[in-house]
């Protein structure tokens, strides 16, 4: 079921912020049992999303399990008709990892540079053809995982 930040209920201006898809199910997997932030990397990506920059949608499962935490940062509508793919990155957790991501979406995300030093060993290699890529600015929509 869609929930506030589910692509229907997004205002067109939105089109404009690249956007991250993370599994709900694996949100704060890496960091289980050790993370002091109430609410984990779930928490830590609603908030950054909150600052603005970047939309935010949670999905069932992005069947990657056995990687942890798995996050897919999409380009802006203009970048993904562009052609540009989405990245996607796995054990994407903790305060630093959430920084450099949010630094690297303020600067465009896909599309706008290539993901930064401190993220690159965390992206999942999709080859080139990224067909399993979440679509989420109005082609379709997976199964949104309703949070509350």
């Amino acid at each position: 079921m869609p929930h506030d930040d589910s692509p229907a209920d997004r205002a067109p201006a939105d089109a404009g912020l690249p956007g991250l898809t993370a599994c709900a199910l694996c949100a704060g997997e890496t960091l289980e049992g050790v993370d002091d932030l109430r609410g984990g990397q779930a928490e830590r990506l609603r908030r950054l999303a909150g600052t603005g920059v970047a939309r935010l949608t949670f999905v069932d499962c992005l069947d990657e399990c056995e990687r942890g935490d798995v996050v897919v940062a999409r380009p802006t509508a203009h970048c993904r008709r562009a052609g540009v793919a989405p990245v996607w990155f796995e054990r994407l957790a903790g305060d630093d990892a959430t920084a450099a991501l949010a630094a690297w979406l303020r600067h465009g995300g896909p599309g706008g540079g290539p993901p930064p030093e401190e993220l690159r060993a965390l992206v999942i290699d999709r080859g080139t053809a990224d067909v399993d890529a979440p679509v989420l600015d109005g082609d379709a929509t997976p199964h949104v995982h309703a949070t509350g």
